[in-house]
């Protein structure tokens, strides 16, 4: 949650908007901090396809209830009208998508409900031992994900270049764009070795045993920092 002010803070949410955050999770970790930022005067609608958690109990005790509206839906069908949110935003939201299709049918929906659109990424960049160790482990999930469950699960950090092209591809015009370093520790990326154990598949469990425990001494010797964050800002593209 700290990173997620971190991340917010280039983002200049102002109080009194009306916010959509798209991808709500579990643990609210952006929720709670953009309730903070729009102020007493402002709400944010938290959308989730499923995966609530922790989300109330969080919530709850953050004492920021009345500023935040929970909706189950699918952010590739929004349930709201154009133009009716000051912001939508997506924070570390991109990389939990199905595909590269899937991110832009939710981009295009975002364009078209919120005024601004605000999209924060991990980036694939090291600039430390610690976020190459983080990255070694991160880069395992989608492979990892795909052989215990049949589908991919947190796809890789696209590059800048490619995120900025979503946007663009979503019909949208990138109006800034910061990358920033977090300066925080990330394990997030850390799955347990009995989880990779369970891959049915001898010969792609062993390799990702091999793979996973080499990623895990990195950790171990150099611990996980946070790769650099890329924020983005943008809106609808004028029509000709």
């Amino acid at each position: 949650m700290a990173e997620r002010y971190t991340v917010l803070a280039q983002a200049h949410i102002k109080e009194g908007e009306s916010v959509l955050e798209i991808g709500a999770g579990p643990h609210a970790l952006t929720t709670i901090p953009l309730a903070y930022a729009v102020g007493a005067r402002g709400g944010v609608v938290g959308a989730e396809i499923g995966r609530w958690g922790l989300f109330p109990e969080l919530v709850g005790t953050s004492g920021l209830s009345d500023r935040i509206v929970p909706v189950q839906c699918d952010a590739t069908r929004l349930p709201f009208r154009s133009g009716c949110f000051d912001r939508a935003v997506c924070i570390h939201g991109i990389r939990s998508l199905r595909d590269e299709e899937t991110i832009v049918r939710v981009l295009e929906e975002m364009l078209r409900v919120g005024a601004r659109v605000i999209v924060a990424e991990s980036l694939p960049v090291a600039r430390s031992n610690a976020q190459e160790a983080h990255l070694a482990m991160y880069n395992l999930r989608e492979e990892i994900f795909e052989a215990v469950l049949g589908r991919k699960d947190d796809i890789h950090y696209p590059p800048l270049e490619r995120l900025k092209g979503f946007v663009v591809e979503a019909g949208g015009t990138v109006g800034s764009e910061e990358t920033i370093e977090i300066g925080l520790p990330h394990y997030l990326s850390f799955i347990p070795r009995d989880y990779v154990e369970r891959i049915r598949d001898p010969a792609r469990r062993d390799d990702l045993l091999f793979r996973w425990d080499a990623a895990k001494e990195g950790l171990d010797r150099q611990g996980a920092e946070h790769p650099p964050v890329a924020v983005i800002t943008a809106e609808r593209a004028a029509r000709p």
